[in-house]
């Protein structure tokens, strides 16, 4: 069960332009330099950019003469070298790697819910709450995972990150298949969860390596949609591989899977992130040429690995504490995603004891979820990027990131009204096809909120990108990690009707934040009293 990075550009304004940034001349050389420098936009030169609302230091740099013969960059603003001036075969090739990366970890997530009690009964456990962390405990090493894994990412690169990651999703894995008693497979599901959160971390990152942003909607949609259907598809699966194979099989074939997983990221995956490019093309210049003076940018700092490895480390948290629309949008998807969580962690319950669906089948009911989740991505992806050049007609062609909060405003209803729906039908067993239409309008809901949060982070902090998102992921994490803890005890409290609505209310409540964040994001981006060395 479960699902944003990475650095994309220490440069003003590239969440804003169309990266068309100023060239720097440099003079000839034999080892053909670069020219631009400024297009870079992942180039680490220390800006305090307002648009941003931090003081960024991607690499805690001077600012590099624009007459430095031993600075190696781009080969001007349309080097094809250049992740951005990939071919689009090339690029969709790299998402859709991505993209099955993506849907294998939160796949991992919920795919044995439907076998817990079937594990309970072999471990000689009753602990319900044994029974639902067991599930959540995944999430919660996603919630750490990021803290770690987007610093790497920044200081090593996409690839490398990916690889250990995947190798590591696969060892602890086999370990929860092969368990022999609860304390077991909860560690081992912990440690799974904290490698898997890693195309969830990065995977934006990716797309900001590679992708503008008047196309990055359309693309974080089609990456969005595995992380989201992964959960829903999972127990559709592990119903029935539960019933008729046993729970560990759902831990074999997700490894079966995860296999093949890692031999694709290790011989086809490229390289993405552009530091890390312009440090290989330096070093093989310097073999090349003799000359040891050549330099990328991200090389100039004079800081030591493990240095830049620890400020990127603190920034996620340095984060949610200084950045105010950093913390209040996250705190707000974490309790969306919360409630997702508590439908994963209870559906099973509710349709075998309400309405008397068989072990196998109850997975089925997921799919609610699943299509609410696409017809959200739908709306959005539909939506979101026509909106926004048309808001950035209106502002003089200038997009801003805020221009991406008037939809998360506009669909903020549809999670509490499917709350309700689904509550109180399945409190009296309506027919069962009527709380499954409540459970897609809260998918909905959920999607709604999750993606134009995610883009506008990605807009907002584009140098920063994979430090917002893993902010971002820690706090949601933690909501959908610990809130479904409550959720059977909830229910067994209130009752299905009275617990929903309860869940319903509490959203209501911060309709009038996401209108003032809406109103007031700019302003608190950018103000300097919310700026930070980052």
């Amino acid at each position: 069960m479960a699902e944003e990075k990475s650095i994309f550009s220490a440069l003003s304004r590239v969440a804003s332009t169309e990266n068309a940034q100023p060239a720097i001349s440099q003079p000839p050389s034999p080892h053909r330099l670069s020219s631009d420098t400024s297009s870079d936009s992942h180039a680490p030169h220390e800006i305090s950019d307002p648009e941003k609302g931090v003081h960024e230091d991607a690499h805690a740099v001077e600012r590099v003469p624009t007459k430095d013969a031993n600075l190696v960059d781009w080969e001007g603003a349309d080097d094809p070298e250049k992740p951005l001036n990939w071919t689009k075969k090339k690029k969709w090739q790299n998402m859709l790697i991505i993209a099955a990366l993506t849907l294998l970890t939160p796949f991992g997530s919920s795919m044995f819910a439907p076998g817990v009690p079937d594990m309970m009964d072999e471990f000689h456990s009753t602990n319900v709450d044994l029974a639902s962390f067991v599930v959540s405990i995944y999430v919660l090493g996603y919630a750490l995972g990021p803290l770690v894994i987007a610093p790497m990412s920044e200081l090593y690169g996409r690839v490398i990150v990916y690889n250990v990651c995947t190798f590591f999703f696969l060892v602890w894995t086999i370990a929860c298949g092969v368990s022999t008693s609860m304390p077991m497979i909860i560690v081992m599901r912990f440690l799974a969860g904290l490698a898997g959160s890693c195309p969830i971390t990065i995977g934006s990152g990716t797309i900001a390596d590679c992708w503008k942003q008047e196309e990055r909607g359309m693309v974080m949609s089609a990456w969005t949609l595995p992380i989201l259907l992964g959960p829903t598809l999972g127990p559709v699966i592990g119903g029935y591989l539960s019933e008729y194979a046993g729970w560990r099989w759902n831990f074999y074939l997700l490894s079966i899977w995860t296999a093949v997983m890692l031999v694709l990221t290790i011989f086809i995956l490229p390289e993405t992130y552009p530091p890390v490019l312009l440090e290989r093309k330096a070093k093989k210049l310097r073999k090349e040429t003799g000359n040891q003076d050549l330099r990328a940018p991200s090389e100039l700092s004079g800081r030591t690995p493990s240095q830049i490895l620890l400020a990127n480390v603190i920034r996620p948290t340095k984060m949610l504490v200084r950045s105010p629309i950093v913390f209040l949008l996250s705190l707000y998807i974490a309790l969306v995603y919360g409630y997702l969580y508590i439908m994963f962690s209870t559906l099973t319950i509710v349709f075998e004891g309400q309405y008397g669906i068989g072990k196998g089948n109850v997975g089925l009911v997921f799919l609610g979820l699943g299509f609410g989740q696409i017809i959200g991505l739908f709306l959005f992806a539909g939506t979101s990027d026509r909106m926004l050049k048309k808001r950035a007609a209106k502002n003089n062609g200038v997009m801003t990131p805020e221009m991406r909060l008037p939809f998360l405003l506009h669909n903020s209803l549809w999670a509490p009204a499917g709350l309700l729906l689904y509550g109180w039908t399945a409190e009296y067993k309506v027919h069962w096809i009527v709380p499954i239409i409540g459970t897609c309008l809260i998918s909905i809901g959920m999607i709604c909120s999750f993606m134009p949060i995610g883009v506008y982070l990605v807009d907002a902090y584009t140098a920063y990108a994979a430090s917002a998102m893993a902010a971002n992921t820690v706090l949601r994490s933690f909501g959908g990690a610990l809130l479904p803890l409550a959720g059977r005890r909830l229910y067994a409290s209130l009752g299905y009707g009275w617990g929903n609505s309860l869940l319903a209310f509490v959203a209501l409540l911060f309709v009038p934040l996401l209108w003032l964040l809406m109103r007031y994001a700019e302003f608190l981006r950018t103000n300097p009293r919310f700026q930070f060395k980052m």
